[in-house]
C-alpha cells in the first residue's frame, strides 16, 4: 500500500473518538518496527521525523525512499502517513516537494498574523499536492530537537480562525509538554481543551503524549484529541533495553558485536510500547 495523507483517517478517529498514534522515527530500525507493529494491530498510523531526524538520516529523500520501501517489502496494508513534525515554513515546503504525505508547520514562536498567514500558503500549497497539515496555536512546554516552548495555553478564537484555513489537525497547548514530565506537573488543562475543540470543531492532537497518565490521555480523546504524538518513550524504552543487553555481558558473547543482535533488544522493547499505546489511544482494528 502506498503512502496517504491523514485526512481520512484524522477524521475518522475525531467522529468516532479515538486518537491516531504519531510515532517518531530516528532511523531504519524505528521505522520497521512501527510499521510491523502498527500492521499486527491494524492501527491507522502517522510516521513523524522531526527536522533533527531528517538531517540525522540523510535528506528528506532518504526518509521517503526508505519508509516507501519498507512499506512495499514490508507488505504494509494499513493507511500509514509520512508527516513531518515542527517544519519550519521552508521545511514544509521541501518535505512536500520529497513526498511527505503529511506536514505540521509550526508558527508557535511567530505572532498570530505571521503564524496564520504562513498556515494559509501552506495549506493552499498542500491541497494542491494532496498533503494534509497540521498548525498549531499556543505552545508547547518543553524541548524537541532545539524547539523549545513555555506551554502557552491556546486561544480558543485563535484556533477557530486558524481552522477555518481547511488545516486537517490542530495542535493546541493545553499544559502538555514536550520530553518527560517533571514531578511539580499535575494535569492537562481540560477545561481549556474543551474550549478549544468546541471552536475548532477538527481534531485536536497532543503533543508531548510520553508519560501522561492513561486516565488523562483518555479523557482528552473523549474531549476532541485525535493524534497523539509519542517519541521520549520510544527513546527511552530502546536504550533502557540496550543498556541492560549491554551491562549483562551479553553483548560481548561469540557475535553479538552484530549489530543485528546488538540492536534487537532495543527494537522488541519499542514493539511493545507502540503495541501498548495504540491500546491506548483506541486505535486497534481501525485500519
Amino acid at each position: 500500500m502506498s503512502l496517504v495523507n491523514a485526512k481520512l483517517m484524522m477524521k475518522d478517529a475525531y467522529k468516532k473518538k479515538y486518537a491516531i498514534p504519531h510515532i517518531n522515527i530516528n532511523n531504519l530500525e524505528w521505522a520497521k518496527t512501527v510499521l510491523l507493529a502498527a500492521q499486527e494491530m491494524k492501527s491507522p498510523l502517522i510516521l513523524a521525523t522531526s527536522e533533527g531526524a531528517v538531517k540525522y538520516m540523510g535528506g528528506y529523500k532518504t526518509v521517503y525512499g526508505m519508509v516507501s520501501g519498507l512499506m512495499e517489502d514490508l507488505k504494509i496494508t494499513i493507511p500509514v502517513a509520512l508527516h513531518l513534525d515542527h517544519g519550519s515554513f521552508d521545511a514544509c515546503v521541501k518535505a512536500i516537494k520529497s513526498g511527505y504525505t503529511s506536514v505540521m508547520y509550526d508558527g508557535s514562536h511567530e505572532t498570530f498574523k505571521v503564524n496564520y498567514n504562513n498556515t494559509k500558503k501552506l495549506t493552499k500549497l498542500a491541497l494542491v499536492n494532496g498533503v494534509s497539515v497540521e498548525a498549531e496555536v499556543g505552545t508547547i512546554g518543553g524541548e524537541e530537537d532545539g524547539i523549545v516552548g513555555n506551554g502557552d495555553i491556546a486561544n480558543p478564537d485563535e484556533a477557530k480562525k486558524m481552522s477555518s484555513l481547511g488545516i486537517d489537525m490542530l495542535a493546541a497547548g493545553i499544559g502538555n509538554i514536550h520530553g518527560p514530565y517533571p514531578e511539580s506537573w499535575k494535569s492537562l488543562n481540560f477545561e481549556a481543551l474543551q474550549q478549544i475543540s468546541a471552536k475548532a470543531k477538527i481534531g485536536l492532537v497532543l503533543h508531548g503524549g510520553s508519560g501522561i497518565p492513561k486516565e488523562q490521555i483518555q479523557k482528552a480523546i473523549s474531549l476532541g484529541i485525535s493524534k497523539i504524538n509519542v517519541n521520549t518513550e520510544l527513546q527511552q524504552s530502546n536504550a533502557k533495553a540496550i543498556w541492560a543487553y549491554v551491562e549483562s555481558g551479553e553483548a560481548k558473547k561469540g557475535k553479538n558485536f552484530d549489530p543485528r543482535k546488538l540492536y534487537a533488544p532495543g527494537t522488541a522493547a519499542m514493539r511493545e510500547t507502540v503495541i501498548e499505546k495504540i491500546k491506548e489511544f483506541g486505535s486497534e482494528n481501525r485500519a
